[in-house]
């Protein structure tokens, strides 16, 4: 579709796009903390914000890669739920609330058990309140891969996927050129501090799949899925899980109204995220931007004060029709 987004002519690099609402992000507003006990043994931290009234929808938001209620885009987001009246929820992947896991597994951009598992929590205690999803960067490719799985039986009644890596592959490769190697160091240095805890935790240590030393190693998204994502969370290697835990396939198979968002400069991705027509179902709207980067979506303000498109468009989206499930 055509979309209604320009960036000001001060924010048109995608690195600006990308960069500027960290440096730039607001508080996160006051939240609540609930913890969800998991059968095996582990557990998933979930951040309130408001009390959901009988009948009346739940946000619910998924981070990214090494993201929380804390990230730029969900302090926004809880703060435009709260302009609007909205309860809304932000699901934390494992190691992701500000405390380790207590398993040597962590998190993947293709676990949707742990975000069934909040979204059955939250279904059981509110039944009569929608769920209304958003996912952004790893977070979106877990949504839309859920969404695609449940199909028909979907509990969410209307859903935004944003920014997502819904080719793993390419986008690791893309992390590896140009400025998008800053983005990847930067990230991959909070994935092996957690590595480097675990691997000489005495109790974890003995389980994980690499030593203390080779830590230092895994410098490329490539390196560190093929030596830990995969065989931690039991796929064969990086092609196995980049092959199954890609979001784009399952695009086909949602019957959930919802919106797939991406920029075509985002510096994490490449055209391999871009789904054909007959990749997607009737039910996906797909507005792809020229502009944007990654997780970005400056609209307007200043440098030190930007204004944001996402925000409106993805509450937009979700308040658009009355979500009856």
């Amino acid at each position: 579709m055509t979309s209604q987004f320009t960036p000001p002519w001060w924010a048109k690099s995608p690195h600006i796009q990308t960069i500027l609402p960290v440096l730039t992000k607001r508080p996160t507003p006051a939240l609540r903390r609930e913890r969800l006990e998991l059968a095996d043994g582990d557990f998933l931290d979930l951040d309130w914000l408001g009390q959901p009234d009988e009948g009346k929808p739940i946000v619910m938001a998924i981070h990214g890669l090494e993201g929380s209620a804390r990230s730029h885009y969900a302090s926004r987001l809880l703060h435009a739920c709260e302009a609007r009246g909205l309860a809304a929820v932000v699901h934390h992947h494992r190691s992701c609330s500000g405390e380790s896991n207590r398993l040597p597994r962590s998190y993947h951009s293709g676990d949707t058990q742990d975000v069934a598992h909040s979204i059955n929590h939250i279904r059981a205690r509110y039944p009569n309140s929608p769920i209304l999803a958003v996912g952004y960067s790893l977070g979106g490719n877990v949504l839309g891969k859920f969404l695609g799985e449940q199909q028909s039986d979907s509990p969410i009644a209307r859903a935004v996927v944003v920014s997502a890596p819904l080719r793993l592959a390419a986008c690791a490769k893309r992390l590896e050129k140009g400025f998008s190697r800053v983005y990847q160091s930067y990230l991959i240095r909070q994935l092996q501090a957690k590595l480097a805890f675990k691997v000489t935790d005495t109790r974890l240590g003995p389980a994980m799949p690499v030593h203390a030393h080779e830590v230092a190693q895994l410098s490329t998204f490539y390196d560190f899925d093929d030596k830990v994502t995969a065989p931690l969370h039991g796929f064969t290697d990086v092609h196995d899980y980049y092959d199954r835990a890609s979001g784009l396939p399952f695009l086909r198979r949602i019957t959930t109204p919802t919106l797939v968002l991406h920029a075509a400069d985002d510096p994490f991705m490449t055209d391999a995220v871009i789904p054909r027509a007959d990749e997607l179902s009737s039910a996906v709207e797909y507005e792809l931007n020229r502009y944007g980067g990654h997780v970005g979506f400056i609209n307007g303000g200043s440098p030190w004060r930007p204004q944001f498109y996402l925000e409106r468009r993805i509450l937009d989206f979700l308040q658009a029709v009355p979500a009856a499930k």
